[in-house]
């Protein structure tokens, strides 16, 4: 079975396009939806709030401008966009050196198991102590629901989708175990 990983990923480590497409995809994450209202934000003030002359106070048009009690905010923070462009063939390129690195040392697994017969969490434990690995990314099909849910509560194992495959989370675990089934979709990801 490493005989078939080693043959789709197949491109060297790249730590500066790792790290370039990761902060990308990190900061892309970001919402940015930080917003206050500024004078022409805040509702109401439409009338002026007291004549021009004869009161002996301040001049004053509406009750919306900053200096006032519920008025709009000076400099008023807007929603950000912190999106990055990722090209395609670096998007790509990138896992293809991750799933590469990670074959490398070993942590990278391709396993026919992964087809339960029920929804139990110690099927799912059975299987992870079968194959003595602790903390995981599996890497497998929304349609295979049993996995999904087997698998789902136990610490330090998480579970995807392949279309939900990521340079961050391939990162973040020990180990990778990439289900047999879509092992055809995860070449198309990583292979330009």
């Amino acid at each position: 079975m490493t005989a078939e990983l080693t043959k789709i990923f197949t491109k060297e480590f790249n730590a500066s396009l790792v790290h370039q497409v990761t902060t990308d995809f990190m900061s892309n994450q970001r919402s940015g939806t930080k917003a206050q209202k500024n004078r022409s934000a805040v509702s109401g003030g439409g009338a002026k709030p007291r004549p021009q002359k004869g009161s002996g106070r301040a001049r004053a048009g509406t009750t919306r401008s900053p200096i006032w009690r519920t008025g709009g905010v000076t400099f008023a923070a807007q929603p950000k966009t912190y999106n990055k462009k990722i090209n395609k063939k670096m998007y790509k390129g990138a896992l293809n050196c991750i799933f590469n690195e990670l074959l490398k040392r070993k942590r990278l697994l391709l396993s026919d198991k992964l087809n339960f017969t029920d929804k139990k969490t110690k099927i799912g434990k059975a299987f992870l102590e079968n194959l003595k690995i602790s903390n995981a990314l599996i890497i497998t099909s929304l349609e295979n629901a049993n996995v999904f849910f087997s698998l789902r509560n136990i610490k330090n194992i998480s579970i995807i989708d392949y279309k939900e495959i990521n340079p961050y989370i391939l990162m973040k675990h020990d180990n990778v175990i990439i289900d047999n089934n879509v092992l055809d979709h995860v070449k198309k990801a990583t292979t330009i």
